[in-house]
């Protein structure tokens, strides 16, 4: 039986790289540069690291699936969602808990939406894998800011007509309750939305795969939400397979700023698995 590679490139967007000037393009009526909103320190390398690994390995790349980070204004990791008790708004990059919530230090703006908001943050703190964050706008459908770092972009359409296969796109975070760091499950699954449940057609075409190289944005955070829930799933959907078969090319991603201690210690955990650590310019 042929040995079958699989790339999965994990939100390589723009918003989340920090692109020089030349690379950001400018607003056809302000004249603005649009500059991205949540850049990742080094992820701008990364992803030009991610375009060479695809133009060298191409030929080893039986498929590539690249996840798109999707979002709308209102969405619950947004400010907008959010205000303050005197009505203020709630920056961007502040934590918020069930608690707090209940002790009336934010609310949502819409207040109707109050009991399902503490469902979720209740929901998620009982996980203990995160605390709600709010972030800025990113990664807006449609925005310049959602679309793929232009390397890569390149880099993967030639390997499109080298190969004559598509890419496999994959979008999470269309749902405005909840945070969908990973591309296989959202934090919280909303039951009336089967697109928050797991994905089960994406974790069968990896899980068919011998080597499954992975690489993305952030390292903190959406890469290792989608690597830890392929760990944990795939053992329990596929008998035999074993995390040996993913490989995380390190230098092709890169934490969101203060975040370095989880991006440390997921690949410690990871390896600890039987995960395989790498370098994109490894001899594969």
């Amino acid at each position: 039986m042929a040995h079958t590679t699989q790339f999965l490139v994990i939100d390589p967007q723009n918003d989340f790289c920090d692109l020089p000037a030349a690379w950001q393009p400018a607003h056809p009526v302000t004249g603005i540069r649009s500059a991205p909103s949540l850049p990742v320190a080094g992820a701008h390398a990364d992803m030009q690291r991610t375009a060479a690994f695809v133009r060298a390995c191409g030929a080893l790349l039986d498929g590539i699936t690249i996840t798109l980070d999707s979002h709308q204004q209102f969405d619950i990791a947004h400010p907008g969602y959010w205000q303050q008790t005197d009505g203020r708004a709630v920056a961007a990059f502040t934590p918020i808990t069930a608690a707090q919530v209940r002790a009336g230090a934010f609310a949502p703006r819409n207040g109707a939406l109050l009991p399902r908001t503490l469902q979720y943050l209740d929901a998620l703190e009982q996980q203990g894998r995160y605390i709600h964050m709010v972030w800025p706008v990113h990664c807006e459908i449609g925005s310049w800011g959602h679309g793929v770092h232009a390397e890569v972009l390149a880099a993967c359409g030639e390997w499109q007509l080298q190969r004559q296969r598509a890419v496999r796109n994959v979008f999470k975070g269309t749902n405005p309750f909840t945070e969908h760091y990973s591309a296989i499950q959202a934090e919280v699954p909303d039951t009336d939305d089967p697109d928050t449940a797991l994905n089960t057609r994406l974790l069968a075409a990896l899980g068919t795969a011998d080597r499954v190289f992975i690489a993305g944005e952030a390292s903190s955070h959406c890469v290792r939400a989608t690597t830890e829930h392929i760990v944990q799933q795939l053992p329990r959907l596929q008998p035999g397979w074993t995390p040996a078969r993913i490989t995380l090319l390190t230098d092709c991603m890169s934490p969101v700023g203060g975040f370095e201690a989880e991006h440390t210690g997921f690949l410690d955990a990871m390896r600890a698995q039987g995960v395989q650590l790498a370098h994109s310019t490894d001899h594969f």
